[in-house]
């Protein structure tokens, strides 16, 4: 029996009226000849994945949820909001259940879901929610030819409010969670995670900012007694070159669009996005519903072909562990 036989991925395919549908299809194609022992059962609705290329088989099943209107490609509907959190909730409450080793999410579109009257700030804060994890990390990472990782002590956070999300506990919390994933889902035996400073120059010895002297540091000092490998502050405008990067397997920075501008310029297209600390495997695409390329058939599937491959390869990692 091959490493990821019996392996089952359910893909949910998110904003009917985005690449998502599309996206999934066209990923396929490429999934089962790289995974022909892995199962894919695929979330939507049948007529629109049908109209949108994709053909069921033995391989890919369709565990169909009915739109609740019609859609035109691009054009957004509030009324089919509910629609994209039903594919959730089955995905994560079968994931839970054990029936399905790994979750690939296509892009949502958060709007129409709070348009439709669901608070909702985003795919990691919900699957935190709905699986009852007091913690999560949001980590970005390219493919196995640009392999850079780099996570997120904070994730979808006013810029005024960074800082006083930072604190000592969750800097700790949140590095347990990565070097335990990547060891666990990974398969790195001794994970190294560089970490970044908050302020410019990492605050410059207390003149830009004391985070890095009352924070920061002492976060470091404690992990690093836990045997974690988290070498730090650094400072961001600085840190993302080959000379120090080349012994890296993650980089830890403190807020959203410090890491991830950078993350995304070298691996866009074929970037995906990994929720850590969850009990089940969730991996999805680097980029979002593109409206204006729905239903066109110029959408590049490399990102969801990228989480797919992820998914069954982490799904391989828990399960040898």
């Amino acid at each position: 029996m091959s490493a990821d036989a019996a392996i089952t991925v359910a893909i949910t395919t998110g904003e009917p009226v985005g690449v998502g549908p599309e996206l999934t299809a066209a990923a396929l194609n490429s999934a089962r000849e790289r995974w022909p022992s892995a199962r894919f059962v695929v979330l939507g609705d049948r007529d629109l994945l049908t109209q949108r290329g994709l053909v069921a088989d033995d391989d890919i099943e369709i565990g169909h949820h009915a739109l609740a209107a019609p859609v035109e490609a691009g054009k957004l509907n509030a009324a089919n909001g509910r629609y994209v959190l039903n594919l959730l909730d089955a995905a994560i409450d079968d994931a839970l259940q054990g029936r399905f080793d790994a979750i690939v999410t296509a892009p949502l579109q958060k709007s129409t879901i709070n348009d439709a009257g669901v608070p909702f700030t985003g795919h990691t804060e919900y699957l935190a929610e709905r699986t009852g994890t007091p913690r999560v990390v949001m980590m970005l990472a390219g493919s196995s030819e640009k392999p850079l990782r780099v996570a997120l002590a904070t994730t979808h956070l006013p810029l005024k409010d960074v800082s006083a999300a930072i604190t000592v506990e969750s800097l700790v919390e949140t590095l347990c969670i990565v070097d335990h994933d990547l060891r666990a889902h990974f398969g790195l035996a001794a994970p190294r995670i560089l970490v970044t400073g908050l302020n410019p120059h990492a605050g410059e010895n207390g003149y830009l900012g004391r985070e890095e002297i009352d924070v920061i540091a002492p976060a470091l000092e404690r992990v690093r007694a836990l045997g974690i490998d988290a070498p730090g502050p650094y400072p961001a405008d600085t840190l993302f070159q080959p000379r120090y990067l080349k012994d890296a397997d993650c980089v830890l920075a403190m807020f959203h669009d410090q890491g991830l501008p950078v993350l995304k310029f070298a691996t866009f297209g074929e970037g995906i996005n990994v929720t850590l600390g969850l009990p089940i495997i969730r991996t999805s695409v680097d980029h979002g519903t593109a409206l204006d390329l729905a239903g066109t058939g110029r959408a590049d599937p490399g990102s969801m072909i990228a989480a797919i491959d992820a998914a069954v390869t982490m799904a391989r990692h828990k399960r040898a562990a």
